[in-house]
């Protein structure tokens, strides 16, 4: 498997084929990636199958996708996101 990379909030990130957009952060030592909007708590990985939301994370400036359940792609550009694009604390 030949890797690439894909990059969070500007830093590069490695990442393999397959591997989940959460892999590829906690590979690169990435815990937190969101944070609620009230208190600001960090969130990252909880469930890694899908169940929850903790791991939304915005990939080109699109709505969060959940970071479980994405496949990293090459030039993937991963930012925390914000609750103007719907998170589960945009309420």
């Amino acid at each position: 498997m030949t890797p690439f990379e894909i990059t969070f909030e500007g830093r590069p990130v490695r990442a393999l084929p397959g591997q989940s957009l959460a892999a590829a952060l906690l590979s690169a030592g990435i815990r937190s990636w969101r944070d609620t909007r009230r208190g600001g708590r960090p969130r990252g990985l909880f469930c890694g199958i899908g169940s929850c939301f903790d791991c939304l994370v915005s990939v080109g400036g699109a709505p969060p996708v959940r970071a479980c359940l994405t496949e990293a792609r090459p030039g993937d550009v991963l930012t925390r996101p914000t609750a103007a694009q719907g998170g589960p604390d945009a309420r």
